[in-house]
């Protein structure tokens, strides 16, 4: 009903009325708060702690409080205060706060978190040292604690095993955040765990056990129990042993999943060379960076000033050149090297010849020979695959009534998913383009160079009956070593060209070490393998001699401490 006198408002009005009061609103609820989804975390670098560094926490929200104008925001946005080793924090920031944060004087570098990724018994007899230590010299080096930024650690494997061991050295201040699945000892004297977005993948344990593998794996390779004997599934048999095997090891957990987030590999630096460590082993890296933006470079840098090295593997993106990361002059960078040690996956044809193969193959065949099927001739047409795709042995590309039961010949060394999903007896891979690795695979495997590929297929073609059988992996010794591996990332250094790096190399093919049951063999779907012992490749796996160069300073350390 119209109002007496007046005319009654026309439709486009109300909805041009209604348009400016939701505007209004909107406004006013934009200037009240910024959407979480529009900040990023960002890591606030600010140099040295002060002599006064209880303080730092309280200072760090001050100046988030000044930039960002909102109490509870900034102390919703802060995320950790670095305040052991160094001055700094991360918080979650809009872009304007990040520039605004960055002309602050006092303020070094402010950069975006990112997330970093991961890049073992003969290696220390190939590199010479001896088995037998004296009681003095393992005395000495129960005093060494080292400190592994990694994956978290196995406590139950025989390479952490703490019998005879005393107490820690009384200059350890780290703590152990033990939990109903974790617990140290005098070997594994301190743990902790870090993941500040609570990012939890499957399989991932909030704790510092070891879900992966890789951290169990380093952290025994540089300071392990003698174990004897050691084997993946009667491979590489020995005694397992670390660089310095009395040593002490500290757990920093640090990844996960999802991968290494800075602003937890500085947190876990900043509590790391505060605590007692004698020296910090990191084996992951990401793109080359200004020293001062870069968090491995940064926690090294104040570690250093502490007298603690940091060894850093080089990275695994080799051959290409200026591919090294962790490049800062004051760190330790490892590039990879063969041991004289090498793998074999023998093949052997109906015809009677044998071909030397590569791979880490643990299944022992049940048959002496099986039929062979060249992946060409076993297209998965209802799938609409065709011959020239299926040589290559892609997942799905196979069909499964020609190839089950059968050894597959595939053209191309991939991860076997194709001949394995269609139920084959094994794969021969040719066109191998580097034979110093061994992989794991989910089926017996063995990888040839492409000559004698050729030849495997050769045969198939010329009889109407072909077999083949594929061995177990055996071992070998390799007088051709030491030589560095494709995959180990090259110099020059991209951000200092001045200072090489790497700054050596040492052994990380083929490596025997602890591995976590908590995953399996290859952490792949469908693997069953749980092994206490396993062997990888990587610059992670050569840093056991980054431990061997520190080794040669111990005693001058142990005694310097002594004094104290």
């Amino acid at each position: 009903m119209a109002i007496e006198g007046r005319s009654p408002p026309s439709r486009r009005f109300l909805a041009a009325t209604l348009i400016a009061y939701c505007a209004f609103f909107l406004m006013i609820a934009c200037c009240r708060a910024t959407p979480a989804q529009d900040r990023k975390v960002y890591i606030a670098y600010m140099g040295n702690c002060p002599k006064s560094q209880a303080s730092l926490p309280a200072l760090h929200f001050g100046l988030l409080h000044r930039i960002i104008g909102n109490a509870k925001v900034a102390s919703d946005s802060l995320i950790y205060s670095y305040h052991r080793t160094f001055n700094g924090f991360a918080a979650r920031l809009t872009e304007a706060e990040h520039q605004k944060l960055s002309a602050y004087e006092g303020v070094v570098s402010v950069f975006p978190n990112k997330i970093a990724k991961l890049h073992t018994t003969r290696s220390w007899d190939f590199i010479g040292y001896p088995k037998n230590a004296s009681t003095s010299t393992r005395r000495q080096q129960s005093n060494l604690i080292i400190g592994v930024l990694d994956t978290g650690i196995w406590p139950e494997s025989p390479s952490f095993d703490d019998s005879g061991y005393g107490p820690p050295p009384k200059k350890f201040k780290g703590r152990c955040q033990s939990s109903s699945n974790f617990s140290c000892n005098n070997k594994i004297v301190g743990a902790r765990f870090y993941n500040v977005a609570g990012d939890y993948g499957p399989g991932d344990i909030p704790s510092p056990r070891d879900s992966d593998g890789h951290g169990s794996h380093t952290a025994s390779t540089a300071a392990g129990n003698f174990v004897t004997p050691a084997n993946l599934y009667g491979i590489a048999n020995g005694t397992a042993r670390g660089g310095v095997p009395a040593a002490r090891i500290a757990v920093y957990k640090i990844c996960w999943a999802f991968g290494c987030s800075y602003d937890d590999i500085m947190k876990a630096f900043d509590d790391a060379c505060s605590d007692g460590i004698d020296m910090v082993s990191l084996s992951a890296g990401g793109s080359p960076m200004e020293y001062f933006r870069d968090p491995i470079a940064i926690g090294a840098f104040h570690c250093m000033k502490k007298g603690i090295l940091t060894s850093n593997s080089a990275g695994n993106d080799g051959p290409f050149p200026g591919s090294v990361s962790n490049n800062s002059p004051w760190s330790l960078t490892v590039a990879a090297n063969t041991i004289d040690r090498k793998l074999t996956t023998n093949v052997k044809l109906g015809n009677g010849e044998i071909y030397n193969g590569t791979s880490l193959n643990s299944f022992v065949s049940n048959k002496s020979m099986c039929p062979i099927i060249y992946g060409g001739d076993a297209p998965n047409t209802t799938a609409g695959y065709e011959g020239n795709v299926s040589r290559y042995c892609y997942s799905g590309s196979l069909d499964r009534n020609l190839v089950q039961g059968k050894i597959v010949y595939c053209e191309f060394a991939g991860q076997g998913d194709g001949p394995r999903e269609a139920g084959a007896a094994g794969a021969i891979m040719g066109n191998n383009p580097q034979g110093d690795v061994a992989f794991p695979y989910l089926l017996p495997v063995s990888l040839l160079s492409e000559k004698d590929g050729s030849n495997v297929l050769t045969y198939s073609n010329s009889t109407s009956d072909p077999t083949a059988v594929i061995y177990k992996t055996v071992d070998y010794l390799d007088g051709s070593s030491p030589y560095v591996l494709y995959f180990s990332s090259r110099g020059p250094n991209p951000i200092t060209p001045d200072i090489l790096k790497p700054d050596l190399t040492g052994p990380g093919v083929n490596i025997l070490a602890a591995w976590s049951q908590g995953t399996t063999m290859t952490g792949l779907p469908g693997d069953e393998r749980v092994v206490a012992y396993n062997i990888i490749s990587g610059t992670s796996m050569s840093y056991d001699n980054r431990c061997s160069c520190y080794y040669g300073n111990l005693s001058a350390l142990i005694s310097k401490d002594s004094k104290k």
